[in-house]
């Protein structure tokens, strides 16, 4: 279920969902919160997005992804 980015942990790998110039979508990697931004989990790189939604980064998406 998808959840406010107001509402994003910063304790966890989430997913996020962003709207760029394709249109909706989902990042297809984890992401974590971080004081000012966001990262992407794996490679602790600083991310320039501006999500809506998140929600639990869990087996699924990580059979996908890997």
């Amino acid at each position: 279920m998808w959840r406010n980015i107001s509402t994003a942990p910063f304790d966890r790998d989430i997913e996020l969902a962003v709207i760029d110039r394709d249109g909706p979508h989902a990042l297809v990697f984890a992401c974590r919160r971080i004081l000012g931004g966001w990262m992407n989990a794996e490679t602790r790189e600083r991310l320039d997005v501006h999500p809506t939604h998140w929600r639990e980064w869990g087996p699924q998406q990580q059979r996908q992804t890997g």
